[in-house]
Formats: structure tokens, C-alpha cells, sequence
């Protein structure tokens, strides 16, 4: 099961900062996420960036590995 690292809104909608999920995919993983939920978990985890081994993930069929660390983040403001 890949180790998922939650920050800011994601953590505070799961209530936790730390899980293991089981995903083959970044989209199993963000689906796995929201599972149980509802749509408020659904709309943060879809703002969310996942970085996947310190690689993000640029879409749904990015491989996550069963021992993959995953860092869930939200969106940064500024520039």
C-alpha cells in the first residue's frame, strides 16, 4: 500500500495527515481517497496536486507502487 502525506484542507476533510492506500494509479488513489466522503472531500482532493515519489503526478494513469510515498498538496498561492 503506497504511504499518502496529507497537508492543509485534504488533511483537515480526511482528519487525518497520515494513510495507506491501496492504488495502482493516481486516479484509484484519489478515488480511494474520496470514498466515503462525500462531494466537500471530492472537491479538495481534486484541487490537490499528488506527487508521487517526489514526481508529480501529471494525470489519472500516473503508476503509484505499493511501496510509493505519495504527498498530497493543495494549491499554492502567490508567485
Amino acid at each position: 500500500m503506497a504511504r499518502v502525506r496529507l497537508f492543509a484542507g485534504a488533511a483537515d476533510i480526511l482528519g487525518t495527515t497520515e494513510l495507506e492506500v491501496p492504488a495502482a494509479t493516481a486516479g484509484e488513489l484519489r478515488a480511494a481517497l474520496v470514498a466515503g466522503h462525500g462531494v466537500s472531500a471530492q472537491r479538495v482532493i481534486d484541487r490537490c496536486s499528488l506527487l508521487v515519489d517526489g514526481v508529480r503526478a501529471a494525470g489519472d494513469d500516473h503508476p503509484v507502487g505499493a511501496d510509493s510515498l505519495v504527498d498530497v498538496l493543495p494549491p499554492f498561492a502567490g508567485g
